[in-house]
């Protein structure tokens, strides 16, 4: 398949790619309801073509990354694998639902946000879908659903909510205290129960060698309390002080050390030896309020603050909205009897009327609500290969 995207393509016009298709298409009746939101049916068609896109980029992405770290693995594998007694293909798809729906709530109420699709978008929409059309076989659209009315609905749905992101977030409280934000700075060092040879091989300690680290843990904790200086003193032991900044809540560090060090009083002190499974740390406050740190808390809690507000939009819309799902019509989209990966051709234009072109797979892992403006000129070329027979 082929997909040709131009200066003013709508945001979501990058999340068409190019698709291989393989395994067995089965003819969808693309007029077919999967659900309705409120008083607006969703076709099968607009949902199999999103549904395909997303699977396109999960299997090219997982699957590449899986040879590279040289595992193998196959779409049917990914897509069977089981966590928590789901199928990897099943939490994927009551994902996909639900996004789905959040996208034509949006849509719903962009107009209370005066936002619309301009006349500009209009058009950028109508000819990427119409160009994805000219440009890619029967074989191929059937199987994604890569019809001209579909996609301009899915190009729709999404540009509108790429536009709604910013007025969804707008208006929370941007004043943060530096007590609400104030974040704590340390040094420690962790002794590890294990080692790691030349090769990369690692092997836990024997008992007899965590009670020597642990000896050299106490010893260290005790000098620093006494007034010594904690990098010098670890030196002696070949030990390597680190830093880190952290509150009360912090989960990028060990919990243990975490509750330890929130608990100093005061710039100096110094805990205990602390144990935990995997090694052995000793802390030492710095600061009460590191302030590079704080400020960045700050920028974060109002980021917080935004997508709890988004969140919480959508989740009054929802609850505002009657909202049904025709589970034998959405069960007809398998991932596992039709495969799609991405291949994608661009082709960039230049001030001197020159172009280049690249071919490379797209390994965007993005999700419905993301999209990006598209380059003059970029196209994606789709081949399309496998015995499709309709069922």
């Amino acid at each position: 398949m082929q997909l040709r995207k131009r200066a003013a393509m709508a945001a979501a016009a990058a999340a068409l790619a190019a698709t291989t298709i393989t395994g067995c298409s089965g003819s969808l009746d693309t007029e077919a309801v999967v659900m309705t939101v409120g008083d607006e049916e969703v076709t099968l068609g607009v949902a199999n073509f999103y549904a395909r896109m997303t699977q396109a980029q999960y299997e090219t992405y997982y699957l590449s990354m899986m040879s590279s770290n040289g595992m193998t693995m196959t779409a049917e594998d990914m897509w069977n694998q089981e966590y928590e007694g789901e199928t990897t293909e099943q939490t994927t798809k009551d994902g996909l639902l639900e996004s789905l729906q959040n996208m034509y709530l949006i849509s719903q109420h962009a107009e209370e946000y005066g936002v619309s699709l301009t006349e500009e978008e209009q058009d950028a929409i109508s000819e990427a879908a119409a160009q994805f059309d000219e440009d890619n076989t029967d074989e191929a659209k059937e199987a994604v659903s890569g019809y001209k009315k579909d996609i301009e609905k899915y190009l729709e749905l999404v540009t509108i909510q790429s536009k709604m992101d910013s007025p969804m977030r707008e208006g929370v409280d941007e004043e943060v205290s530096d007590e609400e934000a104030a974040q704590k700075a340390m040094n420690y060092v962790f002794f590890s129960y294990t080692t790691t040879d030349e090769s990369g091989n690692s092997a836990e300690l024997s008992d007899d060698e965590k009670t020597a680290l642990q000896t050299t843990a106490q010893n260290l904790s005790e000098r620093v309390k006494a007034g010594e200086d904690m990098a010098d003193v670890a030196e002696e032991s070949s030990a390597t002080v680190q830093e880190a900044t952290f509150d009360g809540e912090s989960t990028t560090y060990d919990a243990d050390l975490i509750a330890a060090a929130d608990a100093l009083e005061e710039v100096g002190d110094v805990t205990d030896v602390i144990e935990t499974d995997s090694g052995l740390y000793v802390a030492q406050l710095t600061s009460l309020l590191d302030r590079d740190a704080t400020d960045a808390r700050k920028d974060e809690i109002v980021e917080e603050r935004r997508q709890e507000q988004y969140d919480s939009l959508l989740e009054e819309w929802r609850d505002a909205t009657e909202i049904s799902v025709d589970e034998k019509v959405w069960n007809k989209i398998d991932f596992i009897d039709q495969g799609v990966t991405i291949i994608t051709s661009e082709e960039e234009d230049t001030s001197t009327d020159s172009s280049s072109s690249t071919d490379e797979s797209t390994t965007d892992n993005g999700s419905a609500d993301d999209g990006s403006s598209a380059d003059d000129g970029t196209s994606e070329n789709t081949d399309t290969s496998g015995d499709d027979t309709a069922e």
